[in-house]
C-alpha cells in the first residue's frame, strides 16, 4: 500500500504587499527542504480553492533565481481574494467542499498568508477540522501593510510601505518648496489606514537632517476636528509658505463619520462590511482652498504604498521569508490553528525572531497606535512611534534589473 502523501497548500488573501511573495517563497523553499512531497498554490485564495483553482508550485519555480525573483515581485503571485467564509453553522456545505478538495490533494498542511480577515479563515477551518476529526493543520502567516494584527510586534509588508511613504513624503516636501516663491501652498497627502494609523504615522520618518518632515499628521485613532484643523493650518501659514499634511484615509469626525463621506463618498461596502474610503485628501484640500484662499493640492499615495517593491526594506523582505518558513516548521511539528508572529528581541541592534500564537487570540482583533504615541494635540506622532518604526525600514533589496526595469516572476497559467 502506497504511503500517504504529505502535501502543503498555500494561499494569499486580502490586499497585497510588496513583500507578500517573499513569505510565499519562504513557504515553498522550507516545505521542499523539510521533505514535503508537493506544494500547491491556491489561485485567488480560498475563494479560488472552492472552484478547484490551484497550481503545483514546482511548475512555476525551477531555480534559486526564481526564488530570488519571487521575493522581489510585488502583489500576490497566486492572486488574492476578499472572501468571507460563513460561520460553520451557517453553511456547512462550503466547509465540506473545502475538505473534499484538501483530501483529494492529500493536503497535510494549509497555510494562509494574510491579515485580520485571513486569520479568521484559519480560525474557522481549524475549528471545523477539530470538530469533524480531519487531520489537516491550518497555519496563518501575517501580512498587511496596515500593521494592525494583534500580538505580533509588526507585520511583513508594513516596513516596506513605511519606507515608501517616508521617502515619498520627503520628495513631496521638496517639490512643494520649489513652488512657493511669493505664494502659499498647502499639500494634503492621503495615506492608507482605515482604523489604524501606523502607515500615516510613518510619514514622520521624513523628518531628517535636511528635511523638516510633514507639518501635521492625523491618524484615525484620534477624532478629527475640522475647526481645530483649520485653525492650526492658519497658524502655520503665519510662519511658513509651504504646509504639508499627512492624513489617514480613515480619519473620522467625533460622530463617527469618515471625513471622506463629507464629499459624498464611501457608499461602496465590501464582503466584510468595510466602506470604500477615498477622497479624504481631496476634500480637505478643497476645504482649505475655499476657507483660506491659497493654492492647495491633494496627493493620494494609493496602491503605490503596497506595490513599490523597488523601495522594499531588506528587514521586511527577510522577515517575510522568515515567517513563511516558520509556518511550515510549525505545521511539521504538529501545530494547528496558529499564526506565526514576529517577536522583537532588541532595538539596538535590531533583532527579531518568529513566534507562534493561537489564532483565536488574533482573528478579528485590531492593533491600533497607542494613544501615548500620538502628541497631546492629536496632530503628530511621538519619538516612541518613530523609534518603533525606524528599524523596520532599514536596508535595501535591489531589484533584478533587465533593460533598465525590475524583472518579476509571473504565474505561467500554461504550466498550471
Amino acid at each position: 500500500m502506497a504511503s500517504k502523501k504529505r502535501n502543503v497548500i498555500v494561499g494569499q488573501s486580502g490586499g497585497p504587499t510588496s513583500v507578500i511573495n517573499s513569505s510565499l517563497a519562504g513557504v515553498y523553499k522550507n516545505a521542499i527542504e523539510r521533505g514535503f512531497d508537493k506544494v500547491y498554490g491556491m489561485l485567488h485564495g480560498v475563494q479560488g480553492l472552492l472552484d478547484e483553482q490551484y497550481v503545483d508550485m514546482s511548475t512555476q519555480i525551477h531555480s534559486d533565481l526564481d526564488i530570488e525573483l519571487l521575493k522581489r515581485t510585488p502583489s500576490a503571485f497566486l492572486g488574492s481574494c476578499r472572501y468571507k467564509l460563513p460561520e460553520i453553522h451557517e453553511n456547512m456545505e462550503i466547509y465540506d467542499r473545502i475538505f473534499e478538495i484538501l483530501d483529494k490533494l492529500e493536503i497535510d498542511s494549509f497555510i494562509y498568508i494574510g491579515g485580520n480577515d485571513s486569520m479568521d479563515t484559519i480560525r474557522k477551518l481549524s475549528d471545523y477540522a477539530i470538530v469533524k476529526g480531519h487531520k489537516q493543520k491550518f497555519l496563518g502567516v501575517p501580512k498587511t501593510i496596515d500593521n494592525d494584527l494583534a500580538l505580533t510586534d509588526h507585520t511583513p509588508g508594513f516596513g516596506s510601505a513605511a519606507k515608501y511613504i517616508a521617502a515619498s513624503t520627503k520628495e513631496v516636501i521638496r517639490d512643494a518648496l520649489g513652488l512657493t516663491y511669493k505664494k502659499e501652498m498647502i499639500t494634503v497627502m492621503e495615506i492608507m489606514g482605515r482604523n489604524a494609523g501606523w502607515l500615516t504615522g510613518a510619514a514622520a520618518l521624513a523628518k531628517t537632517e535636511e528635511c523638516e518632515g510633514p507639518d501635521l499628521i492625523y491618524l484615525p485613532e484620534i477624532a478629527f476636528d475640522v475647526d481645530d484643523f483649520l485653525a492650526k493650518v492658519k497658524e502655520l501659514l503665519q510662519k511658513k509658505s509651504s504646509i504639508v499634511i499627512a492624513v489617514s484615509e480613515g480619519i473620522k469626525l467625533a460622530d463617527g463619520r469618515y471625513v471622506c463621506e463629507l464629499s459624498g463618498g464611501g457608499d461602496y461596502v465590501d464582503a466584510f462590511g468595510h466602506k470604500q474610503l477615498q477622497g479624504t485628501a481631496a476634500y480637505l484640500a478643497g476645504f482649505l482652498g475655499a476657507e483660506i484662499g491659497c493654492k492647495t493640492r491633494s496627493v493620494e499615495f494609493s496602491t503605490l504604498q503596497r506595490s513599490a517593491s523597488h523601495m522594499a526594506s531588506r528587514v521586511d523582505i527577510e522577515e517575510a521569508f522568515m515567517v513563511g518558513g516558520a509556518a511550515v516548521k510549525a505545521a511539521d511539528e504538529g501545530y494547528n490553528g496558529n499564526m506565526v508572529v514576529i517577536d522583537r528581541v532588541s532595538d539596538d541592534p535590531y533583532m527579531a525572531s518568529a513566534g507562534i500564537y493561537d489564532v483565536h487570540r488574533i482573528a478579528n482583533e485590531e492593533k491600533l497606535v497607542p494613544r501615548e504615541w500620538v502628541n497631546k494635540e492629536g496632530n503628530y506622532v511621538t519619538k516612541d512611534f518613530i523609534d518603533y518604526v525606524k528599524p523596520l525600514i532599514q536596508g535595501d533589496y535591489q531589484p533584478i534589473m533587465v533593460n533598465g526595469l525590475p524583472r518579476h516572476l509571473v504565474l505561467d497559467m500554461k504550466k498550471k
